[in-house]
Formats: C-alpha cells, structure tokens, sequence
C-alpha cells in the first residue's frame, strides 16, 4: 500500500505592499501633526506670558495700527471726533456688542470701540463720541477656522473695550487673557491618538485576512 502524500502548507498571503503604504503614510503624517501641535503649545505659552503683563504696562494712545496680538490686553484711550456708523455684532450670553467706527481727524486713522452689549438686536445707540478708555481686545473677524490650522495665521485686528458703557448698554466683560483658546495639547493627544487607532485597525485587519488564507 502507497503511503499517504504528506499534506502541503497553505501558502502565505503577501502583506498587501500599496495598502500598507498608503496606511503607514497616514500614520506618520498624523503622528508628524501632533508633533507640530505640540511645538505650537510651546509657542503659544510663550505667547501668553508676554500677554499677561501687558494689562500692567502704561496706557497707550489711539488710533494705532491696531493689528496683530502683541497689544492685546494694554489699557489704552484716544478721541472719537464723530462715529462715522455703528455695528452690531455677537457677544455670546451678554446678546449683542454694540461696536462705533470712530474718525479721529481729517486724514487720520481712526479706530474702533466696543461701546458695550444689549439684547435688543434692534438697539440704536446714541453716542456721539468723545474721550473713551478701556482695553485692547481682538475685533470681530470673519477669518475661516480653517485659516488658523496650518502656518501662522494672519494678524487679527483690534478694538478698543470701553471701561464705561454708552447710555442703555451694559458694561462690557473686561477682556482676559483667559479668553484665547490654547488647546494644542489636546490636539497633539487627538492625532496621536488617530495614527494608533488607524494601526491597530489595520493590523487587526492583516491578521483576519492571514487567518482567512
């Protein structure tokens, strides 16, 4: 009697070369963005250190080119000559920010001031300018999110945040420096996050299809 044949090993499937690059790709590309957010916390702490000595620094005088963030919380004071026109913009649960454009002078540059909040929407406010003081805040922005993700983002104009309200609006909130998101390290922890979930799927994955073979 013949003996019987000896089986044969199952051949091994080959590790599917495009996919696992396109995988370890998007791993390294999300693992690369954590680092970077975690490079953006250090600058942004930085940041915020200088900021928070600036309410104590001298008042300064407006119009400025009040663009960017390195005068963001200064005390500061100027003459509104005439407010050119008034906007209404949102101020979370105080309802709405009553904003004047102020003229300064003939050719000068003028400036804008947060005169204070309502929630009446339809508020016409009845200020004619004059001396106003208060602290530096960033104006409103129509900048998309999108724009702060990748590179420095553009500077971000300012207003100035009157100490005293206009007749029939209430106080503005004094601007803090508690205000200005720094949530890199929670980014930072997201990616990271993604690339392992993205490698532990796929390796889950290889092992299912190495079991099916």
């Amino acid at each position: 009697m013949d003996p019987a044949p000896a089986e044969t090993a199952a051949p091994r499937r080959r590790l599917p070369i495009v996919a696992t690059i396109l995988v370890m790709a998007a791993a390294a590309a999300m693992i690369g963005l954590g680092f970077w957010q975690l490079q953006r916390r250090t600058e942004k702490l930085a940041a915020l250190a200088v900021l928070a000595a600036n309410p104590a620094k001298p008042p300064i005088a407006m119009p400025i080119p009040a663009i960017g963030d390195d005068l963001l919380f200064r005390h500061a004071g100027g003459m509104c000559l005439t407010p050119i026109s008034f906007s209404t913009e949102g101020a979370g649960n105080a309802g709405y920010r009553i904003i004047a454009h102020c003229k300064t002078g003939a050719e000068g540059p003028g400036f804008d001031v947060q005169l204070g909040t309502t929630r009446d929407l339809d508020f016409k406010p009845q200020w004619s300018g004059g001396h106003v003081s208060g602290m530096l805040s960033h104006a409103p922005s129509n900048r998309p999110l999108i724009a702060g993700l990748f590179g420095k983002a553009p500077p971000q104009p300012l207003l100035l945040v009157a100490d005293t309200p206009a007749p029939g609006l209430t106080a503005n909130t004094v601007p803090s420096i508690e205000s200005i998101p720094n949530n890199h390290l929670a980014y930072a922890v997201q990616w990271f996050a993604f690339a392992a979930i993205a490698l532990v799927i796929y390796g889950l994955a290889l092992r299912r299809r190495a079991q099916r073979g």
